[in-house]
């Protein structure tokens, strides 16, 4: 019989968990902590059932809240660890049918353990673990674990209807786990998939989410489309399924999205990013024009990122996070010429990009080129825009980072405007590359006077000293940023 060594858990949940049987009560640690103890998985909550009542779990722990009705009382520890920070123990319960496929009408306390896990969602959900280290496992879940199989506890329909989310949580569960959907869970998923829609979207978003940052993601979204969740929650992209691309395209527009998410979750992007991977040629179903090798998709980014804002305003993202994501999937096509380009166009480019979404931009174009289906995330072109970008965000070495100016120069020598006036500049600027700490007005303004005692030949000299030495930087610069990007 498999066993957990009680001593190895957290002293916060341990100190809890004892407290309530020396009360007197009846306490087990619950559902998805077993599960990844067994897994060998750092658990994301603590989880304690007991048959103590929600005022008597009170006089225990006054440092509680009690704040819902589940039966379910937080306890507050002095954890650091978000994870320990608040210790949850629900009492036994039982529900009634669920009107709403998301909340039951009546929530009733329970006698018995057993009444208590037969309500939970999924068999591996559904394990219990006593003081002693046993495992208590009524719906076989370590047998679903070993199997590494998702399955409904009892009748999936029933489940399913109680709380529809829990079709997404059990393609979430497959994902994070790596594991199948056992069959007939999966088919009582594509038999009810209609009834998500009565789930709040924040709930469904949280879920996405979580798919989305998974390490199978594309498959949680094929999942989800086999499945018919996905055209119930984000039927926009269902239309990309099958849609032929031209020839710079080895798959249609919906297989090449799983694919740049694939890549972007392969390299552990960001969300904003493998969101954008995922829609950014959502556009291309309503911008198809002709077909075959040779068909195209002009605009296909603009109306693109007005239906990915739509997309997730209906899902309630942040802000934030929705201008991030509209923003990449409007300008993913950003190209020049690269051969012919000045750094002027090269610097409205950045500009209209921004600064600070540069790298994310390259980002999102490797997860596309990969989708395409070609095997260089980031050819010599991409390499040789990138070293562009990074040299004109450089600040050109001119006498205008220091802290005077040609009119002092002209005031303190008093001295008409003309070449001496440059050469006293580079002749201080030479100084300043020497040893930053010398551009200081102060120290600056004394240098002129004395500079100004210089022959013309002399001042000129120094100048052509001065622009040796910059050009000597800045090739050297040049030099490590082609060596940086390959180029």
């Amino acid at each position: 019989m498999t066993k957990i060594e009680i001593n190895s858990l957290p002293s916060e949940v341990l100190n809890i968990w004892k407290r309530l049987i020396e009360s007197g009560y009846e306490a087990y640690l619950v559902g998805g902590c077993i599960r990844d103890l067994l897994l060998n998985r750092k658990p994301k909550d603590w989880d304690i059932t007991t048959n103590a009542k929600p005022e008597e779990i009170q006089k225990i722990f006054p440092n509680s809240f009690y704040e819902n009705r589940f039966f379910t009382v937080g306890v507050k520890t002095d954890s650091k660890d978000p994870t320990l920070s608040v210790i949850e123990i629900t009492t036994f319960r039982e529900e009634s049918k669920y009107s709403d496929f998301r909340h039951p009408d009546e929530v009733r306390f329970a006698e018995r353990l057993e009444d208590d896990l037969k309500r939970r969602d999924f068999t591996i959900n559904a394990l219990a673990l006593d003081i002693n280290g046993n495992i208590i496992d009524i719906f076989n879940g370590m047998r679903d674990l070993k199997n590494k199989l998702i399955r409904a506890v009892g009748d999936p329909e029933d489940r399913f209807k109680e709380d529809a989310l829990r079709m997404m949580r059990a393609i979430r569960l497959a994902c994070e786990l790596d594991f199948k959907i056992e069959i007939n869970t999966l088919k009582a998923i594509k038999e009810n998939a209609s009834f998500i829609q009565f789930i709040a979207k924040e709930r469904i978003r949280d879920e996405f989410v979580k798919i989305i940052m998974s390490k199978n993601a594309a498959t949680g979204i094929e999942l989800l489309r086999e499945t018919g969740l996905l055209i119930e929650i984000i039927p926009e992209l269902v239309q990309c399924y099958k849609v032929g691309q031209n020839k710079h395209h080895k798959f249609d527009v919906y297989t090449h999205s799983l694919k740049s998410l694939e890549y972007a979750v392969k390299k552990n992007f960001p969300l904003e990013i493998r969101l954008a991977a995922l829609f950014h040629d959502i556009g291309k179903p309503l911008t198809k024009q002709g077909e075959g090798p040779d068909c195209t998709f002009y605009n296909h980014e603009i109306v693109g990122a007005k239906i990915v804002r739509n997309i997730l305003q209906r899902l309630r993202f942040p802000k934030k996070i929705i201008d991030k994501v509209y923003h990449l999937v409007r300008h993913h096509m950003f190209y020049l010429e690269v051969d012919k380009v000045t750094m002027a166009a090269v610097r409205r480019l950045a500009r209209r990009l921004g600064i600070e979404n540069l790298e994310d931009f390259f980002k999102l174009r490797e997860a596309d080129r990969i989708g395409s289906g070609v095997e260089k995330a980031a050819p010599y072109r991409l390499r040789y825009l990138k070293y562009l970008i990074h040299k004109a965000q450089l600040e050109p070495i001119t006498p205008k980072q220091l802290k005077v100016n040609g009119n002092d120069v002209m005031e303190i020598l008093r001295i008409p405007s003309g070449p001496k006036v440059g050469w006293v500049l580079k002749a201080l600027l030479n100084e300043v590359i020497e040893n930053p700490q010398k551009n200081d007005r102060d120290y600056l303004l004394k240098r002129i006077e004395e500079l100004g005692r210089l022959k013309d030949e002399e001042l000129k000299a120094l100048a052509e000293i001065t622009e040796e030495k910059i050009k000597a930087i800045e090739s050297e610069i040049d030099r490590k940023l082609k060596e940086q990007f390959r180029v």
